[in-house]
């Protein structure tokens, strides 16, 4: 699963996450979701829930219950710990490929900035409820 789709199902669960998996370039062909999906351009795919999911609940409900202070609204690293990934800088890398990340990869500071951005942005894309803050 990509990066971009062990995010989606931490915070959606399963069936999103699978279809979300479509977004990766890399990604297989068929998923085992119930999720309509929108393949065609093979980059952007789009996943249709049965529901909103409201992502800013779900991670704020995650925090109170995780024993460290993880500013998961601003850091893609505190997000990512948040979600029990891994959060290296390789990881990061990975997700910034997955995401089509265009800028210097070794400018690590730029990259989690937009990195936070665009997981917020494709979270609200595939359905989530995430406040315009933190797509901005």
């Amino acid at each position: 699963m990509s990066i971009f789709g062990s995010i989606v199902s931490k915070i959606f669960g399963s069936n999103e996450a699978a279809a979300a998996t479509s977004t990766a370039p890399s990604a297989s062909t068929s998923t085992s979701s119930s999720a309509p999906v929108n393949a065609s351009s093979g980059s952007s795919a789009t996943v249709t829930p049965a529901q909103s999911v409201d992502v800013e609940a779900v991670l704020t409900d995650l925090a109170s219950q995780n024993p460290q202070q993880l500013n998961w609204r601003t850091s893609i690293v505190d997000l990512m710990k948040l979600l029990d990934l891994d959060s290296s800088l390789n990881a990061r890398k990975e997700l910034a490929q997955e995401l089509h990340y265009s800028g210097d990869m070794n400018d690590s500071a730029a990259m989690n900035i937009w990195l936070h951005k665009q997981v917020m942005q494709k979270l609200a894309e595939n359905g989530g409820k995430v406040p315009d803050d933190l797509k901005s």
